[in-house]
């Protein structure tokens, strides 16, 4: 099965030493993805409870503590993997899926909402890729899924992402999911790039992200970007989105009727009376 493989340098951070399954997959679709993983017998994959589109019959299917990376640890090893993958806003379980059958069997996952997913060879990046702390998909089993947390202070609380992200270590096959349509940097050495803090989606280990203001006070408050962007500083590589969940969810839930009626009119002269006159309101 061919593999989808972004195109990019190695980056200098210090490689882990966990060893993931090797899998094969494919991402197939344009606005709404998803990926399908091809297991040999006794592969493993991890992902996200609820990104399961289908599997094989032979693909046993197990709800794990964590990340699934070290069941070997004890209990508190497992405790201390959930903990972290909870800080970072996920469920405190993640889903393995085993193939224990023969020959080759497949597991798909599915994109949450319209973007794109991004396929990662960690080993690539030196073992280690920062994302935002809900773009997880799955993973090839090995992979860890931990946190990073911002060591300045003002980005932590001003940078969109808060003071914690979400950090991929390993040398194993990753699946990130990107809001919308993806752009990919390349930033060299002392260059720095002005991002909506919403839109930075990954960055190798390399890139120093900080914020800054976006101007004077008639742009804070006029401008319609907020108060604070991301300064993203080279060198090193970055991936951004163009539309955040965030961003998503915040029009929907303007577009939403308020007091839970139907809304079929939307852009209508009259508003409120027009919805009443065309017999959208209930009473």
């Amino acid at each position: 099965m061919p593999s989808h493989v972004p195109e990019v340098p190695v980056s200098r951070h210090t490689r882990s030493n966990s060893i993931a399954d090797d899998v094969d997959f494919e991402i197939k679709g344009a606005e709404m993805q998803f990926v399908e993983v091809e297991l040999d017998p006794g592969e493993s994959a991890v992902a996200e409870a609820g990104a399961m589109m289908f599997k094989s019959s032979s693909i046993t299917m197990n709800a794990v503590f964590g990340d699934g990376s070290n069941q070997d640890g004890g209990f508190m090893g497992k405790l201390l993997g959930a903990g972290k993958r909870l800080i970072t806003g996920e469920s405190l379980f993640t889903t393995v899926f085993t193939h224990e059958g023969i020959g080759k069997a497949r597991v798909a996952f599915a994109a949450p909402f319209p973007g794109n997913i991004l396929a990662f060879k960690l080993s690539d990046y030196g073992g280690r890729l920062i994302c935002q702390k809900d773009s997880f998909l799955a993973a090839a089993r090995g992979v860890q899924i931990g946190i990073h947390l911002q060591r300045k202070i003002l980005t932590g609380l001003f940078g969109g992402e808060g003071f914690i992200m979400q950090r991929l270590d390993g040398d194993g096959w990753a699946f990130v999911h990107v809001g919308g349509t993806l752009i990919e940097k390349e930033l060299k050495r002392g260059e720095i790039l002005h991002v909506d803090t919403g839109c930075v989606a990954a960055m190798t280990a390399d890139i120093d992200m900080d914020i800054e203001r976006v101007g004077g006070i008639k742009s804070m408050i006029f401008g319609g970007e907020g108060v604070f962007f991301a300064r993203l500083e080279g060198p090193g590589k970055v991936w951004l989105q163009s539309l955040p969940f965030s961003r998503l969810a915040g029009r929907v839930l303007a577009a939403a009727p308020q007091g839970g009626g139907k809304d079929r009119g939307e852009g209508s002269v009259l508003g409120g009376i027009g919805r009443m006159l065309d017999g959208d309101n209930s009473f």
